[in-house]
């Protein structure tokens, strides 16, 4: 066999790098914009819509309606499930309506390197957001850092801690790291420059938090929060060309919260 002949054979051996497909979506970047305020909006109303009918369904009175959807957790899982699933199958038909799957928005294989960034980096994700939520507190004094955000979630017993647990650390995880780091984030990087399409993203990711229509004072304290996390969620996203480790860093936050407000608290 002659060198030419080898060196090419050793061309087609040599393994091929895995590519994350985010430079194949052929959508236009605002167009994306659009549909991730759109799905955002349709999502939840669609969801208490569908919540809300269970009662009628079952004849029960005003009273247990009421009751039922006000402080059950059964009734606020429905609803983030609901939510959540029109949010992923509306994500799926779209990339299928231009003819691209999963992995032209980050997905792949996972792998134990994406588990240790994304705890790894946990720690300087918390470190940045208290430098930052002191020098917004020192900007604005006003700025109440005690808002909590309302979850809607009291569980009492086994059951309905697994019921939250999946409804704020594994629900959230894998539609909003699909939806926004995923999604949004990609379609935004083929008319933007890196940097602006991944403060735009962290925008809308945080304008999501402020918790508009809760009848609450907005929650500027988690706008700020959730804007400092996206920001290492992107870098995560861009560090490992996929989702996983962002979900990764995304649940720890979720889970420590979860921790501490559901299961410390208790005990």
């Amino acid at each position: 066999m002659s060198e030419d002949s080898s060196e090419i054979t050793q061309k087609r051996l040599k393994p091929i790098p895995e590519s994350d497909g985010t430079a194949e979506v052929p959508w236009n970047p605002w167009l994306a914009v659009g549909f991730v305020v759109a799905i955002y909006f349709v999502s939840q109303i669609v969801a208490a819509v569908a919540v809300a009918f269970w009662p009628d369904l079952h004849h029960w009175s005003r009273l247990q309606a009421r009751n039922w959807l006000n402080n059950a957790v059964s009734a606020q899982f429905s609803y983030v499930l609901i939510a959540e699933a029109i949010v992923m199958l509306s994500i799926y038909q779209f990339m299928k309506l231009f003819g691209r799957g999963w992995k032209s928005i980050g997905f792949r294989r996972p792998r134990w390197s994406d588990l240790g960034m994304g705890l790894l980096v946990a720690p300087l994700y918390y470190v940045s957001y208290i430098v930052l939520e002191a020098i917004a507190q020192k900007l604005v004094p006003s700025l109440n850092v005690k808002q909590t955000q309302q979850l809607g979630f009291s569980p009492v017993g086994t059951g309905e801690l697994i019921l939250t647990f999946i409804s704020l650390v594994v629900l959230p995880p894998l539609v909003e790291e699909t939806l926004m780091r995923g999604y949004l984030y990609t379609s935004l990087k083929k008319g933007l420059p890196q940097i602006a399409a991944a403060l735009v993203t962290s925008v809308i990711f945080a304008c999501a938090h402020l918790q508009f229509g809760s009848g609450a004072p907005l929650l500027w304290v988690a706008a700020i929060d959730t804007f400092v996390l996206s920001l290492f969620l992107i870098w995560l996203r861009e560090k490992t060309g996929s989702l996983w480790a962002s979900m990764t860093l995304h649940a720890t936050k979720n889970g420590l919260a979860f921790l501490f407000l559901f299961i410390f608290h208790f005990t």
